[in-house]
């Protein structure tokens, strides 16, 4: 039988290059040829980060790259571009590079023909090129089940007239506060849980505008895969498949990765930035449950203020902590250290630009996580069980955080602006208090069901046989 051959395609942004790359691998582990394709940004981003040999991979699992019209300089810094703009730019430009490198796969004498297509839902384009070429696409929404309803619910709030706002009072005069009973399986979330698509007062605002997008995609698409499990969003998963295509839950993909014995693939890692592994040995030195992890994911900038108040409020809390600080974390500034911070948590801190994140939430010494809820960290904290305090920044964060504080019970939410005073108690609270107990104890029962979930019996294996038969009905 001829070998299948699944071209995947990522948007250009950490967060989602990295679950595509544990779904390729899962494919590539049940006998799929993999073609990986990054646009230009992303590339030479990873090129850079990893070293010029760093894609070559194996001749059954390979490395493309298509033009994205991003100048290359802006691929050349630890900057990272408007992420906006990358999405933007990789949906106008790559239509035309993306159908011609399928036709070169096609016409290539030591590659299968394409199966199918595997994409990111912001990549669009894809669609096109799929339909063309008479083969299924399957987007992947890297974020949450219930993000994903948040986006579905865009076209509804504009017809019940709760977005847009008014004017920009309506952001801190309460009215986000009003309680959403209409939406399935997210029942008692307020409006400000949704994605922050809903804080416009313009119906033209560019995340509207992505959200029906998304929404129109989805319902062109062959099939959907989430990075989520049934047990932990089941309600919305089920609301999910009576509106959509096929949906299929293959998550938590890092466990399931995890039982893929194949040693050429085992180290196979995208990263825009190096990774500092010395933090292991670091954490080595603690005591179990003892170290608060900070990371706010790839994207998310601070201004000086919150930076200087997080600072102030982890050295004042007098816990351990492990610190990721990206070089572009702190807007329009390199990220400067307050002079007396460093001497104050010498012995109980350490600092590091990248790390291996799932290594760090799975060490024995990891007893909280602080972050943005960006669904990739998330899904790896439940998966560790290690509980969270929650400070969400845009998209669908603001959803995560409200199930992992209302729902999951998993989480404490940090307020916006971010005080000093308010960080010191959270973290206390959550590694030595009462109600961190009451979170770990939660955490860990989510971790069992997460793995539950990864040793049963094999999503993939249905979506794959699913593709497989839309495939053979499409010839």
């Amino acid at each position: 039988m001829e070998k299948s051959h699944a071209v995947c395609v990522p948007l250009p942004g950490q967060g989602h290059i990295t679950p595509m790359l544990k779904l390729a691998k899962l494919l590539h582990s049940k006998g799929f040829h993999i073609t990986f394709v990054n646009t230009e940004f992303a590339h030479l981003r990873l090129l850079k980060s990893g070293g010029p040999d760093s894609l070559n991979s194996l001749s059954s699992f390979r490395f493309e790259m298509i033009a994205d019209g991003i100048p290359p300089a802006e691929s050349d810094t630890d900057r990272m571009p408007d992420v906006f703009a990358v999405c933007d730019s990789a949906r106008n430009h790559c239509l035309a590079p993306f159908r011609d490198l399928l036709f070169k796969l096609n016409n290539s004498s030591d590659v299968p023909p394409i199966t199918c297509i595997f994409s990111d839902i912001v990549m669009s384009f894809t669609l096109t090129a799929a339909e063309e070429l008479g083969v299924p696409n399957v987007v992947f929404w890297t974020n949450s089940a219930c993000g994903f309803m948040g986006h579905a619910q865009c076209h509804n709030l504009i017809q019940r007239g709760l977005i847009p706002l008014k004017d920009a009072s309506y952001l801190t005069n309460g009215y986000l506060d009003q309680v959403i009973d209409w939406i399935p399986g997210m029942q008692g979330i307020r409006l400000r849980d949704i994605p922050t698509y809903v804080r416009t007062t313009n119906l033209d605002d560019f995340l509207v505008k992505l959200a029906m997008q998304l929404m129109e995609t989805a319902q062109k698409a062959s099939a959907i895969v989430l990075n989520t499990f049934e047990e932990l969003e089941y309600e919305v998963l089920s609301a999910l498949s009576a509106i959509f295509p096929p949906i299929c839950a293959i998550g938590p993909l890092q466990l399931r990765v995890d039982h893929v014995d194949d040693n050429r693939l085992e180290c196979l890692s995208l990263n825009f930035w190096k990774e500092d592994s010395e933090c292991l040995k670091w954490l080595g030195s603690k005591e179990p449950n003892s170290v608060l992890y900070v990371n706010f994911g790839s994207i998310i900038v601070m201004t000086s203020e919150q930076f200087s108040e997080f600072c102030w409020g982890l050295a004042n809390s007098n816990q351990n902590f492990l610190w990721v600080i990206r070089p572009d974390l702190v807007t329009g500034d390199s990220a400067i250290i307050p002079p007396d911070f460093s001497l104050v948590t010498k012995d109980r801190g350490m600092l590091t630009s990248w790390c291996p994140q799932e290594q760090v939430l799975s060490h024995p010494s990891i007893g909280g996580f602080l972050t943005h809820n960006g669904w990739n960290s998330t899904i790896e904290s439940i998966s560790a069980g290690v509980p969270m305090i929650c400070w969400p920044f845009f998209a669908d964060q603001q959803t995560n955080c409200w199930y992992c504080c209302n729902k999951w019970g998993i989480g404490m939410e940090i307020d916006t602006g971010v005080e000093r005073n308010e960080v010191e108690r959270l973290v206390r609270e959550l590694m030595v208090g009462k109600k961190g107990k009451e979170l770990k104890k939660k955490a860990m029962d989510w971790k069992r069901e997460a793995e539950k979930a990864s040793s049963q019996v094999n999503p993939v294996d249905m979506m794959i046989n699913q593709v497989l038969s839309i495939n053979r009905i499409n010839k």
